[in-house]
């Protein structure tokens, strides 16, 4: 594709960072015969001023949003796939719950043009054994891709209209014939043709985050409130009409917004903690078209206490859809563009999160 390079760095999670996907809710997404699409988002705690769990629980369920990924870390390098294994042995037989693991566009040595998508080759090591799991297990091979780092990377407004779903020429790949509209499309497709081409055709790709700050620094182009609200809702009305990506057509990516609310805690850049689609007021950062009412959100909520966390509590009765998912990016590091220390993380995986996560689900229902 000529013009701007599709950029492989992306928002990226910690090493092996592991989440959990509580899919499966009675909130919105339930199985269907029929396509449907699907947005999900993902609750970003690095923040002292979040609103009450419930209060949170209230504002998603006016929304369309179907599922809520939380994360959590782990130290679990050498032992990835051993320790996913691990968690699908325990699964009930015949169980839905899928595993995986979240990876950021820079597990990819060649994205663009799109067909000459190809993993790193110095990452066999680490990616062939998960994606034999995959494969094996039916689960989803989960991508962070983020079109405002490309925009980063080539400031152009011809690139900025691709990476916002706005019109533009479109860029052809002379690999496959096909003709681009949107970063988004292209990045995706760029992993799907990476499978393809280690034989994982059944693999199935999900965006685990993908997202457009909302405000910035001075050295950080396009982030802006008016830019964030073109790319999420040009990406909330691309899913919904199904049309799928040129690779993929007729089917609607399952996709996760990044995120909630700001964490006004995030180190880094200053876009790092604009990244919220409402604001702690349970109000829309910007329109989204993922408002129920018609609304732009719900009454204020009671005030936030500092160092507010999700508190732990009882699984609810209906069975969730679990998905377990430490972000590998090996060699990666170098790349990253979201990185918590060790103080704000506990590289553990607990138990007690895990609860935490039923427990503020639970409201959803």
């Amino acid at each position: 594709m000529a013009g701007a390079k599709m950029a492989r760095r992306s928002r990226q999670a910690p090493p092996l960072l592991l989440h959990l996907l509580l899919g499966f809710l009675l909130l919105v997404h339930v199985p269907s015969a029929a396509p449907q699409s699907f947005i999900g988002i993902n609750y970003g705690d690095v923040a002292d001023n979040l609103p009450p769990p419930s209060s949170t629980a209230r504002l998603l369920k006016s929304t369309t949003i179907g599922k809520v990924l939380f994360a959590d870390d782990a130290t679990l390098a050498a032992q990835l796939v051993p320790a996913l294994q691990n968690v699908y042995d325990a699964l009930p037989p015949n169980s839905s719950i899928k595993v995986s693991t979240v990876n950021a566009m820079d597990v990819l040595a060649s994205s663009d043009p799109p067909s000459s998508g190809a993993f790193k080759p110095a990452l066999a090591a680490a990616l062939d054994p998960l994606l034999a799991f995959l494969s094996k297990t039916g689960s989803p091979f989960l991508v962070n891709p983020y079109p405002y780092f490309a925009y980063q990377d080539d400031p152009r407004p011809d690139t900025l209209a691709f990476c916002l779903f706005q019109p533009n020429a479109g860029r052809p790949d002379a690999g496959s014939g096909l003709t681009y509209t949107s970063m988004f499309d292209a990045q995706v497709d760029a992993v799907r043709a990476a499978l393809d081409a280690k034989g994982y055709k059944d693999v199935e790709v999900v965006v685990a985050e993908t997202g457009w700050p909302h405000s910035g620094g001075a050295d950080e182009a396009g982030a802006s409130v008016e830019n964030a609200r073109a790319f999420v809702s040009g990406l909330v009305s691309h899913l919904r009409s199904l049309v799928g990506t040129p690779r993929m057509p007729g089917k609607s990516v399952d996709t996760y917004l990044f995120a909630v609310y700001d964490e006004n805690l995030k180190p880094g850049k200053a876009s790092e903690k604009s990244f919220g689609v409402f604001q702690t007021t349970l109000t829309e950062t910007y329109p989204t078209g993922l408002m129920r009412n018609g609304t732009a959100g719900l009454a204020p909520a009671p005030a936030p206490t500092p160092a507010q966390k999700v508190p732990p509590a009882s699984p609810p009765p209906a069975t969730p859809q679990v998905t377990p998912t430490p972000p590998v990016q090996p060699g990666a590091a170098a790349a990253s563009r979201h990185t918590r220390s060790a103080a704000e993380s506990s590289r553990t995986f607990s138990a007690l999160h895990l609860f935490a996560c039923f427990g503020f689900m639970a409201l959803l229902v």
